[in-house]
């Protein structure tokens, strides 16, 4: 898995309406990578639900959120409207788990990423990551919370 201190890795993917984020796009705000198996599985869907219930904080942070999964763009739309959330679902398509790839959390044996939380800095370099220890295991709320205030007491 990626560690803190290196440069992400560039990035081009689609989100949910086929929008083009970039790690460039990315610049000059913290963002968090939520990196998730798949679309439509119940403790994806619980996941996501968690942080949609604090995204306004985490955005009144300086923090923008976004879920990576090797799930196409449409499937992101029909995710994201089912579940009614706001954050936004960038397609690890195709290549199938190239960005995953990248950040150290591909599960090459189940194709699909890890359950991983990375944080990018607005400088374009990881700040924090973690990586659950079991595809059942969301990680917290919380942790992403504690990434933050970890790296605002360290500015």
């Amino acid at each position: 898995m990626i560690e803190p201190g290196t440069p992400a890795p560039d990035f081009r993917l689609r989100d949910q309406d086929g929008r083009k984020v970039t790690l460039e796009s990315l610049r000059g705000r913290t963002a968090v990578l939520v990196f998730y198996p798949l679309d439509f599985s119940p403790v994806c869907t619980d996941q996501l639900n968690v942080y949609q219930e604090v995204l306004g904080e985490l955005q009144a942070r300086g923090a923008d959120l976004y879920g990576v999964s090797v799930d196409s763009a449409y499937s992101h739309k029909a995710f994201q409207e089912r579940l009614g959330v706001t954050i936004p679902l960038l397609a690890d398509f195709h290549p199938k788990g190239e960005v995953a790839r990248r950040f150290g959390v591909y599960e090459e044996d189940r194709g699909v990423s890890a359950r991983a939380l990375v944080m990018i800095g607005p400088d374009g370099v990881v700040k924090w990551s973690y990586r659950s220890s079991s595809p059942l295991e969301i990680p917290g709320a919380n942790l992403i919370f504690d990434a933050l205030d970890a790296e605002r007491a360290a500015a």
